[in-house]
């Protein structure tokens, strides 16, 4: 791996990424954030805004302040939380809320377990941080324990003791609902791909955080090790394809596919590592063992498949045979943080060397350099697909974000 690769990492995250979305994404009228940026960096005051726009944001602020030591990035994250408890936190029956309109008020009241898994992501990543970085331990201990309490509602409501995982979505009061799709792209079902593996996500970074702030808490963080555990389990056993190692999409509450043939290599990339991250974060040395020729293949097949190798670019998904060549920012990110894993898994040059092609494509055609910050698509040329938000209420800076801080951690 090359020698400049930290320095260009942590110039990227901290010249380019983070001070883009603090000078740009903040609709300071309403104390929140723009739900669209177009990509001359125009904000729409009138677009809905997502908890998990906010909840990526209060993630990577808390998590830029603990990996640099730097306070100061903690004005953003302050900022988010206050937004998010004020808008999207439902007092009554628990949770997040979906989405909100533009001045604040409930626009989705549903709980889709994506976007309170987000919430629960973020918020224990800001409790870590108020404790260590501005020493607030009764701060601190409120997130904590907000972040505590999206755990037991997830774990209450959201997951089927039947036949393991988490539901796509409850009614605001957690009652089951029929109304469950994530977005537009995706479809009503009872569970997800998606869901499942954002919620694995949240639980190894709750794992990670819970202790800084509650080091007193070893039965609750047995009962959050114990949830991860079942979800690498649910994850290799039933949304892993054991014939090509993709992870398939949506299912049935009994895990029967459902909808469409599609291929999603940049979900295939992002599962390779996290799945070893909550591994890693369990600790369990057999686990791991029996783990580790899975995530490698993963990532094989998505080097085999999803990468163009001649211009460095991580392709988008494979629909009914039908091949997607845009590139993606969040799976260039993702493709960053899985081949660098695979690479430090097994030490193989084609691993390093898909990083650096991707980390190349990024910095000369996924990467504004004239208004900042990445394209959200650009095609195999790397021309800009303009109509494509460059920011908003997917769009934020966590996948871009991460993937620097991720790797700068490794380093």
């Amino acid at each position: 791996m090359k020698k400049t690769f930290y320095d260009e990492l942590k110039k990227e995250l901290t010249d380019s990424i983070l001070p883009y979305w603090e000078k740009h994404a903040k609709d300071k009228s309403t104390g929140g954030f723009y739900g669209s940026i177009d990509n001359s960096n125009k904000c729409n005051p009138r677009e809905y805004r997502s908890i998990v726009m906010v909840s990526r944001f209060l993630w990577t602020y808390s998590a830029a302040a603990r990996l640099l030591r730097d306070a100061s990035y903690l004005d953003m994250a302050d900022y988010a939380y206050r937004y998010m408890m004020s808008a999207f936190y439902d007092s009554y029956y628990g949770g997040m809320y979906w989405s909100v309109k533009a001045d604040g008020k409930p626009l989705v009241t549903r709980k889709q377990i994506y976007g309170n898994a987000f919430a629960l992501y973020a918020l224990s990543e800001y409790g870590a941080a108020l404790k260590e970085i501005k020493k607030e331990i009764t701060p601190a201990k409120i997130v904590m324990e907000h972040s505590l309490s999206i755990f037991n509602l997830l774990e209450e409501h959201a997951k089927d003791r039947q036949y393991g995982g988490y539901w796509e979505a409850r009614a605001q009061d957690w009652r089951e609902t029929k109304e469950t799709k994530l977005s537009e792209k995706d479809i009503d079902c009872d569970k997800s791909m998606n869901t499942n593996l954002h919620v694995m996500e949240a639980y190894t970074n709750f794992l990670r955080n819970l202790p800084v702030v509650f080091p007193e808490k070893t039965k609750e963080r047995k009962l959050v090790a114990d949830s991860l555990e079942q979800l690498i389990t649910i994850h290799t056993e039933k949304i892993l394809s054991k014939k090509d190692f993709h992870l398939n999409l949506y299912f049935t509450k009994n895990w029967k596919l459902m909808g469409k043939d599609e291929i999603s290599y940049g979900h295939d990339i992002e599962a390779s590592w996290l799945l070893w991250e909550a591994a890693t974060e369990l600790g369990k040395k057999g686990l791991q063992k029996i783990l580790k020729p899975t995530v490698i293949k993963i990532a094989e097949v998505s080097l085999n498949e999803g990468f163009d190798g001649t211009s460095g670019g991580f392709e988008n998904f494979m629909l009914n045979g039908k091949r997607d060549t845009t590139r993606i920012w969040w799976n260039q990110a993702e493709a960053l943080n899985g081949f660098y894993n695979a690479w430090e898994l097994t030490g193989r040059d084609d691993f390093a060397e898909a990083t650096e092609k991707v980390w190349t494509w990024i910095l000369t055609k996924q990467k504004d350099r004239e208004r900042g910050e990445w394209f959200n698509a650009v095609d195999k040329e790397g021309r800009p697909v303009k109509k494509e938000a460059k920011g908003g209420n997917w769009k934020t800076s966590y996948h871009n974000g991460r993937c620097c801080m991720e790797l700068m951690k490794r380093m």
